[in-house]
């Protein structure tokens, strides 16, 4: 009685192991975070001109919502500031 050869079991095991030895694409480089204060921008009322009752209420909506937006950035500014201060 002959006995089998396990000679093409083991040269498809050994093909199957340098498959994992390709090359790979490169990891892509981190990110590099600045920490510094966040940009602030001038804050800007938009110039209005109302002719009627109902646009001089539509223009203090607009008023307010730029006075929103400029007390937001201040908000964060003084934010990111008592931050940087906590880690000092």
């Amino acid at each position: 009685m002959k006995t089998k050869s396990f000679g093409y079991g083991l040269i498809s095991f050994s093909l199957t192991l340098l498959a994992g030895c390709a090359t790979a694409p490169l990891s892509p480089e981190p990110l590099l975070i600045e920490t510094g204060c966040p940009a602030v921008v001038p804050c800007v009322l938009p110039a209005t001109r109302p002719l009627s009752n109902g646009a001089l209420l539509n223009d203090q909506d607009v008023i307010e919502a730029a006075w929103a937006d400029c007390a937001a950035q201040v908000d964060i500014v003084y934010q990111h500031q008592l931050e940087q201060a906590r880690k000092l």
